[in-house]
């Protein structure tokens, strides 16, 4: 092996090895045997050891062994020194030879008998002869001279229980230690020590890997069933009937809630939030009960796999022996109605949505329907998110107006609407984007009031519990130097330039970013909406280079590779139409044009090259080699290691998915990743099911996935296990999102690690999160401390507020819906401005699926195999996808409603043309967005007659 490589593998070992090292590394001993470190460098290394301690010290030599300078045959002088210098185990670590590592078997039995030493750490130090046991130590070849000088200086000067402590300090950083300690333990007769440390009763010794360890595990098993951690909550959930207590300060933030007032509780990721509203939840039905008045609890969540999870894992387990029960969500098969629901049960676990659905029924006469009224308690999980149009704010908003009605009601004493009582739950309100702790404050309150609270809750009294009880990770961020030169790049850019060269536009933003991404979407609209086919059809090739520049940035060539040729691929395809008359055996007909032609013939001549690129690993992203390094450091760390790497989008969370996979390194330190993307379907990349998240979640609880790559799906909410690593890769949004992510990584000694490239500006967006969070806490404690008369009156009047600005909101709405007739637009191929239909032939089915229902519009259309193919609805069914038969652009699918087959549109894919000349042509990403009202789709007028049939 070449010098260089050795060198590179040595310093890469001590990278992923490092904590490892620093424990088992005993500096001054090593000093001594490295005759080619400097004086200084060996100066700072004693100081560090003195004044900091050992793992200091140990730190310090590495960064000196890693500076240099370094000579010919140093990695065998730090080896040797290693050894000599009694660190025998560290010189296993560091040897670039893969063949000396321990086995992943070894390295558990290690840990397992240093946990041993630590839990008998202080039975050990009161009755072990230090200096006996470590002359024994040194003639079993264990301890060298200086291990035992030093054992016997501190005795001397100390005392016993500081040498034995010195004594089992150096101990545990030897090699293949365990038996032989039992040995001396035995030979200088201290038998009761070796039989505890054993697990047996002494007849025989016993050597590591055997029975006494796997008693040992017991014993270990046995101990820490007794500690007060999650591990015990999730075995008392599993008790038949188990105890729901509180602690002191899930006790002190619940108060004010068991007293019947509405609050929001702010309390971190892991504190047990959902045990507290599980608390607060029976203390209110029991209290029902008691006074004869009824009681019903609903708990609304903003994310499908958290109403399984709140009513398997907190609601039932708690409450199922007195109350009735139940979760659900859209994904879920229900015989009966959401109201027959409500009435069937005491507590209902659903998603938001579904309460929405049912109280906008209620306007409705004829509709079964729900009222905020027919609930006592509504608990809101996540509740930041009660702000501008999100659901929770929907439902706030009514509940404000009842209560405002009620004012008025009072005092024509007339009788009140009965109103329930409000439970706002969140790890983080956030402070809006607030630059000021004025507006920072004024976000709190407006969370305070559309949630109707009259008071946010945090811990202070009990604080020292909840922080033994939350432990804070480590952080650091890891900066990708992304100076070095980029050919895959400079590729693309190229190809780039020629097509803006080819179709003459030529933007003021720099290439593969967000705002080139901005401007490209801005022109390939205008050009659509101008007819100009060419430029729009450019403008929406540079994007996917500018995607695929991104995924360079961010994975690997090949992967920013394969989405060009997937893309290229598949335009191929949509141009290559054949006719439904056509012979399978007869060539099938191009319809391609100028600009197609150039575009698709442009990525074929520079395919090949692209490709080569790509195989050139030296030419790889900065950004990955940081992530890899901080991945085998943290997985070589602990014994079980969990970690979550967040992501901006489903296609990178894949692409990382692939990558790990790819790469054996990564299974040799038992790295088993999986992906957990979202289950919408706004993204290009196929969503995973919500039964798929449910898998891999489960997967990852019991291990048989310690490695999550998700989307922000992952950071809110989810009862995901918890972690001793999340990272945040190239990822920083808001300070809510990093609250919510760091709140991951929640085992002991855990890390929250940032990898982002130096010129990305995450790190100063990052900075920002931090001064936004503490921001945030300060402008909770201003409103806390507030006196109550202003808190109140400020509460008000943004309730008023935000009631106005609804209704104008609403006003402004149907203006805009009820002023158009359908007859007035018409509807073009957004890609050959080819006309399709009229406003007069869409209809809508269940207010959401809009269909041509223009006669013969079929001999418009190719269908063909909808790859993305999705069963959503239980009477709607989507089948091929609607292409255009002059130039393939996509259209719609085909869907099957009530045993009739639709063409149903997208509206994105389309130019709407305004008649009327006064609106300008338009392309609309939503149509709800269009200034149209259609008519229902008329069953009858297109089912078969009897007749017929």
């Amino acid at each position: 092996m070449a010098e260089g490589t050795r060198d590179e593998r040595f310093l890469y070992m001590i990278s992923c090895f490092r904590p490892r090292l620093k424990q088992i590394i005993q500096a001054q001993p090593v000093l001594d045997q490295l005759p080619s470190l400097s004086a200084e460098d060996k100066d700072r290394v004693r100081a560090a050891a003195l004044q900091r301690g050992a793992a200091a010290g140990a730190e310090e030599l590495l960064r000196a062994v890693e500076r240099g300078p370094r000579g010919c045959g140093w990695i065998r002088e730090f080896l040797q020194a290693l050894e000599r210098g009694g660190c025998s185990l560290a010189a296993c670590y560091a040897n670039p030879s893969l063949s000396q590592l321990p086995s992943p078997a070894e390295e558990a039995e290690h840990d397992l008998c240093v946990h041993l030493v630590q839990l008998l750490h202080g039975t050990l130090v009161d009755r072990m002869r230090a200096v006996q046991v470590a002359e024994k130590c040194l003639q079993m070849g264990i301890f060298q001279d200086e291990d035992v000088d030093r054992i016997q200086t501190v005795t001397d000067n100390r005392g016993n229980r500081d040498g034995a402590r010195e004594l089992l300090s150096r101990i545990v950083q030897k090699k293949d230690w365990f038996s032989s300690f039992l040995i001396a333990l035995r030979e200088t007769q201290h038998e009761d020590l070796a039989d505890d440390l054993s697990g047996n009763t002494g007849e025989s010794d016993v050597s590591i890997g055997d029975g006494g360890v796997s008693n040992s595990n017991e014993n270990l098993e046995q101990s820490s069933t007794t500690s007060d951690s999650d591990e015990d909550e999730v075995e008392r959930r599993a008790s038949p009937e188990p105890d729901l207590t509180l602690r002191d300060y899930q006790m002190e933030v619940a108060k004010p809630a068991l007293n019947g007032e509405n609050i929001i509780i702010c309390l971190p990721t892991g504190s047990g939030k959902t045990r507290v509203a599980v608390y607060i939840t029976k203390d209110h039905l029991d209290k029902k009960k008691r006074a004869s008045e009824p009681g019903k609890v609903i708990v609304l969540v903003n994310k499908v796999p958290l109403v399984e999870q709140h009513l398997k894992t907190e609601f039932s387990p708690f409450l199922k022996r007195w109350y009735q029960v139940i979760g659900l969500s859209g994904d879920s098969q229900l015989k009966i109605s959401f109201p027959e629901v409500v009435r069937r049960n005491d507590v209902i676990i659903s998603t938001a949505q579904i309460l929405e659905n049912s109280l906008l029924n209620a306007s409705k006469e004829d509709e079964e329907s729900v009222h905020l009224s027919d609930f006592s308690l509504i608990i809101i999980d996540e509740c930041h998110h009660t702000q501008k149009e999100g659901v929770y704010n929907n439902i706030m908003r009514r509940y404000l107006k009842e209560k405002m009605k009620n004012r008025k009601l009072a005092k024509e004493n007339k009788p009140l609407i009965p109103q329930p009582q409000i439970l706002g739950l969140t790890a983080s309100p956030g402070v809006g984007g607030a630059t000021s702790y004025s507006k920072a404050e004024e976000h709190i309150l407006k969370i305070c009031a559309n949630l109707d609270a009259c008071r946010i809750m945090t811990v202070e009294e009990h604080a020292s519990q909840l922080k033994n009880q939350v432990k804070e990770p480590s952080k650091k961020t890891v900066i990708a130097d992304d100076k070095k030169r980029d050919p895959f790049k400079e590729k693309i850019t190229e190809i780039m330039t020629e097509i803006q060269n080819y179709c003459q536009l030529h933007p003021k933003t720099e290439f593969g970013t967000q705002t080139y991404e901005q401007w490209v979407i801005r022109e390939e609209k205008r050009a659509a909406k101008a007819e100009k086919r060419r430029e729009r059809v450019c403008a929406e090739h540079l994007k996917k280079y500018n995607d695929a520049l991104q995924i360079n940035d961010t994975i690997r060539m090949v992967d920013a590779y394969n989405l060009l040729n997937n893309f290229y691929k598949e335009e191929k395809s949509k141009k290559t139409v054949r006719s439904d008359d056509d012979d399978d055996d007869k060539p099938a007909v191009s319809k391609q044009d100028e600009t197609d032609e150039f575009l698709i013939g442009l990525f074929h001549a520079k395919k090949k090259q692209l490709k080569e690129l790509t195989r050139k690993p030296e030419n790889e992203n900065e950004k990955l080699m940081k992530l890899r390094n901080t991945l085998m450091e943290e997985f070589t760390k602990t014994e079980e290691p969990r970690g979550i790497v967040f992501t901006k989008t489903r296609l990178s969370a894949f692409a990382l998915f692939q990558w790990i996979k790819d790469n054996p390194k990564f299974e040799e330190v038992g790295i088993k990743a999986h992906y957990l993307i979202g289950s919408g379907h706004k993204s290009e990349m196929k969503p995973m099911t919500q039964n798929e998240q449910r898998e891999v979640i489960d997967k990852f609880r019991c291990g048989n996935v310690n490695l999550l790559i998700a989307t922000t799906v992952a950071e809110e909410g989810l009862d995901i296990k918890e972690c001793n690593i999340v990272i945040r890769y190239g990822l920083v949004t808001n300070e809510i999102a990093m609250v919510q992510a760091r709140g991951r990584a929640r085992a002991d000694e855990s890390t929250y690690a940032l990898v982002v490239s130096s010129d990305s500006g995450a790190v100063e967006r990052e900075s920002v999160n931090i001064y936004r969070e503490k921001m945030m806490y300060k402008a909770i404690q201003r409103v806390q401390k507030m006196p109550q008369e202003e808190y109140l009156n400020k509460i008000h009047n943004f309730q008023l507020q935000s009631i106005v600005e609804k209704q104008m909101k609403v006003m402004r709405d149907q203006r805009k819906t009820y002023k158009k007739n359908p007859s007035l637009i018409k509807f073009l191929c957004k890609n050959c401005s080819k006309s399709i239909c009229s406003g007069e032939d869409i209809q809508v089915i269940e207010d959401m699926h809009h269909v041509s229902v223009k006669k013969d519009f079929q001999s418009l259309y190719h269908i063909r195999e909808n790859k993305a193919l999705q069963d959503k609805h239980a009477d709607n069914q989507t089948n091929g996808e609607i292409i255009c038969k002059d130039c393939g652009q996509a259209w719609g699918n085909m869907m099957v409603h009530r045993g009739l087959d639709l063409p149903c549109l997208k509206i994105r894919n389309f130019v709407v043309v305004f008649a009327d000349k006064k609106t300008t042509n338009d392309i609309f990403k939503k149509w709800g967005d269009l200034p149209i009202r259609f008519p229902s789709f008329d069953y009858a007028s297109h089912c078969p007659s009897s007749d017929e049939d």
